[in-house]
């Protein structure tokens, strides 16, 4: 497995590009992914009950398991938007299949922006001619700057790896940057393959990445309405069908985990206001939902965070977190460490106030290493600090 360049677009019969439509002042804000072929597709949506139109009326059309492209707009969520918001999607979703003379039905639409403002479809309208005729195979990298929002950085990743005696890429593009939760998180992301795969293998595939990747990333610990991860495999690479959990499942799984990874990773460095990069590991639980369930806590912990970004030593919140995740514990068993400085084993306090972990705190990457002594299953979520900068962002932020 290698990387290259190119984003989504390094993908054979992979089309991409994002242009300026005018939903925001002056950056690009619309985008396409099409694909020659028609492809097979799976995707993975926001668990808010409040789901924005365009992530309905993607539910719909994703159920056929085929998809030709997906456009997205940035700067307008179109979500609370009512019968209205939905019916601007549909619309949007008919045009584009016009353009590119295929069903509507095989048209995915994401959206992103502020919620609960009507989506000004008129300019959306104006620019598809436009959208549809500037699609390149080099394409990529637009189409992911056109889906940012308070983002600060593209995130973008593409790999190769062989299998049948063929040369198989996937690539990738996200956006998020706030309202990040591991129920998925405010995020996009959009990925495509030349893999020749069935389509329930693909769904298959796609839903264990997400749950090891997006899944388990926090920023804020709010789940936004817009929530989106589509796959699709157009098969180009010619190679045999994947058509059982085999050996080129299982380097398909491998390469599309990666991906995933990177970008959910991609996401919580870009986290608004954020100057820590937090991984939160916990070791030695039962189950790995309990496992889950205590780094989550200790992610999603606004005391924890402050604790961070202040750089101040107060190792207990995080044992409070711990502690708040309804999962059996005993401190007697328990042992923390923080870059590898060991401030409690089995129960045990090792740190002191003139020690190393001072410095420990002043570092950009931290990893909190909590092990419950309980069993051998373990989990990892990755977090942010919580910043004054954050604060600002979000109070200040329009579209």
């Amino acid at each position: 497995m290698k990387e290259i360049s190119g984003g989504i677009t390094s993908v054979k019969g992979i089309k991409a590009t994002g242009i300026h439509c005018g939903i925001k002042k002056s950056k690009s804000d619309l985008a396409l992914i099409v694909s020659e072929p028609m492809a097979v597709a799976s995707g993975v949506f926001t668990t808010n009950k409040l789901k924005a139109a365009p992530v309905i009326v993607s539910m719909e059309h994703i159920k056929s398991g085929r998809c030709k492209g997906i456009i997205v707009n940035s700067g307008n969520a179109n979500a609370c938007t009512g019968r209205g918001g939905y019916k601007d999607s549909k619309e949007i979703v008919k045009l584009i299949a016009k353009e590119l003379k295929t069903s509507p039905k095989s048209i995915l639409i994401a959206s992103t922006g502020k919620i609960g403002t009507p989506l000004p479809i008129d300019k959306i309208k104006k620019s598809i001619p436009l959208l549809v005729k500037s699609l390149s195979s080099s394409g990529g990298k637009k189409a992911a700057e056109a889906i940012l929002t308070t983002d600060t950085m593209i995130k973008e990743r593409a790999i190769e790896y062989n299998y049948d005696n063929k040369a198989i890429r996937i690539g990738g593009i996200a956006k998020g940057s706030g309202m990040i939760f591991p129920k998925m998180a405010t995020m996009l992301s959009f990925i495509t393959t030349d893999v020749s795969i069935k389509d329930e293998l693909l769904k298959k595939a796609l839903k264990r990445s997400v749950d090891k990747s997006f899944n388990m990333i926090s920023v804020d610990g709010d789940t936004s309405t817009n929530d989106t991860v589509i796959c699709m495999a157009n098969g180009c690479a010619g190679n045999k069908l994947i058509d059982r959990a085999g050996r080129g499942f299982k380097l398909f799984q491998e390469a599309l985990d990666f991906i995933t990874l990177h970008l959910a990773k991609r996401i919580v460095r870009d986290g608004e206001g954020a100057t820590k990069f937090i991984e939160v590991k916990v070791q030695g639980a039962r189950s790995k939902r309990d496992a889950k369930r205590v780094a989550s806590f200790i992610a999603n912990s606004n005391l924890v965070k402050t604790a961070f970004f202040g750089e101040q030593a107060n190792w207990g919140r995080i044992l409070s977190a711990a502690g708040n995740a309804g999962v059996d514990l005993d401190f007697g068993s328990i042992s923390l460490y923080l870059n590898g400085y060991k401030v409690v084993e089995r129960g045990i306090v090792s740190y002191k106030e003139d020690t190393d972990l001072i410095e420990v705190m002043k570092k950009k990457e931290i990893k909190i290493l909590l092990n419950l002594g309980k069993g051998d299953k373990e989990e990892s979520v990755w977090t942010t600090d919580l910043s004054h900068e954050y604060i600002k962002i979000n109070a200040e932020y329009i579209s």
